[in-house]
């Protein structure tokens, strides 16, 4: 079967900006039944739907990836995605499929080795007019993000999804697998696994060495200092812990001649050294003002705060919050899978109800599971818990509010400083707020200012 080169065949992108008005065509008028047009739209054809035109749809899966196409539409449609994603990915990933036919690729799960390839074609061809490295750097995850989405609903569970998740991949294959098959760590640990070692990957390439395995100890002294400069105490205690982790596995499979785990030195972190990073309660209401809640992003995102600073819940219990642990009958909201597996039930306060039922009701779109917040943005699934805390972090800068490391724990001291100003024990706010120990609530001991002025005044001993 012989394929004309890319230039004998036609841009197809001018057609496709012609169309863009024409989408709602295959319509059917609103005064129709819900159940006739809800059976329309499984029938229909989603190329046919989305591109008018029959030589438009013709062209499309003339391609030797066109069913792949097809079924990608198909998906993107039936996850709600924007019709303007539809008309942005097809023509790329048309002309990936050509690239990756003259470059001799004849089966779908060759066109793994043709991304990489195709993304420095693209910008050989259009790369003069990035104005700086940053706007390039955009411009590549703009080409390699769709086509790898691409390749991961048409091809699941191939290759390119590993590669792109786990760093050091083509150096040590096995090692996230030996983490989780014989340490038995948790993706939520092999996450932060992640996290770090990319942060080496990129350092390395960035100096020009090689990854692996002519590392020196200066170099990697060199790149932990660096990481301090971004990363606080604590981050970079954790990262000091996994890069002795990965140095001895490296060791133990011979790609490594020495040990580097034994010259990484841990910064010291005293207990009690820092006082938790809380806000007032005005600079919360000044938060709370900045979300506009007349759009649904707004009022699911002012639920999700007030969560955050009634209960001192933490993200990924906001993101874990189903329909199911809402109690509108006896007003009660239940937090479940807590750390050491508590599970926690809350009076509902007014306010938080009115926030969620408001959300609910107005702004939470149609969703497959019970998760009570989902992304803003197509796919609508379940929102995560960095995205939570992303979402405060964004808020409280939005309101010019000063505090080191703003996020979703922000909030969470801030309602465990609420609690000590009020008067409550320390065991009584560790309960609440479902501290694993008592030495977690230690820390507020500090910020108590009333029981501290009782001890500077007297001898302390009724106090203490």
């Amino acid at each position: 079967m012989c394929r004309p080169s890319l230039c004998a065949r036609p841009a197809i992108v001018g057609s496709f900006s012609s169309v863009r008005c024409q989408i709602r065509a295959h319509n059917i008028p609103y005064q129709r039944d819900d159940l006739l047009q809800a059976n329309f739209r499984k029938e229909i054809v989603m190329l046919s739907y989305y591109f008018v035109r029959p030589t438009t749809v013709d062209r499309i899966r003339s391609s030797w990836i066109g069913e792949g196409i097809e079924r990608y539409v198909n998906w993107l449609h039936g996850q709600s995605y924007a019709a303007r994603t539809v008309f942005i990915r097809v023509p790329l990933l048309l002309r990936f499929g050509d690239f990756s036919w003259e470059a001799g690729a004849r089966r779908w799960n060759q066109l793994i080795d043709h991304v990489e390839p195709f993304v420095s074609y693209w910008l050989s061809l259009r790369g003069q007019g990035y104005c700086s490295p940053e706007v390039e750097c955009i411009a590549v995850r703009g080409i390699r993000g769709p086509i790898q989405h691409f390749l991961h609903v048409i091809l699941p569970g191939n290759a390119n999804d590993s590669a792109t998740s786990n760093p050091f991949m083509e150096e040590v294959p096995d090692f996230f697998d030996f983490q989780r098959r014989d340490r038995g760590l948790r993706d939520t640990t092999l996450e932060q696994y992640r996290f770090y070692l990319q942060r080496l990957e990129n350092y390395l390439r960035k100096i020009g060495r090689p990854l692996l395995p002519d590392l020196s100890p200066a170099i990697i002294s060199a790149f932990i200092t660096e990481s301090g400069d971004t990363l606080d105490t604590r981050s970079v205690q954790s990262l000091c812990s996994i890069l002795k982790v990965f140095f001895r596995y490296l060791l133990s499979v011979g790609l490594m001649t020495r040990n580097l785990s034994k010259v990484i030195e841990s910064p010291r972190c005293y207990r009690f050294a820092k006082v938790p990073r809380s806000i007032t309660w005005s600079e919360v209401e000044q938060m709370l003002q900045r979300v506009d809640r007349r759009y649904a992003v707004g009022r699911r995102d002012y639920a999700m705060l007030l969560l955050l600073v009634t209960y001192g819940l933490r993200a990924r219990e906001v993101a874990a919050l189903t329909l199911d642990d809402i109690d509108w009958k006896r007003d009660r909201i239940f937090i479940r899978g807590r750390k050491a597996g508590h599970s926690t039930a809350y009076p509902l306060e007014p306010s938080v109800g009115s926030a969620l039922l408001d959300y609910i009701q107005q702004g939470r779109p149609q969703m497959t599971c019970r998760a009570v917040f989902s992304r803003a943005h197509a796919p609508f699934v379940q929102i995560t818990g960095a995205a939570v805390s992303q979402r405060a972090k964004w808020y409280l800068r939005q309101a010019g509010i000063k505090v080191p490391r703003p996020g979703s724990h922000t909030l969470r001291h801030t309602c465990v400083q609420r609690l000590v100003d009020s008067g409550f024990s320390l065991k009584t706010i560790g309960d609440f707020v479902r501290h694993s120990s008592a030495d977690a609530t230690k820390i507020y001991a500090k910020v108590n200012i009333r029981a501290l002025r009782e001890v500077a005044l007297t001898a302390g001993e009724e106090v203490l």
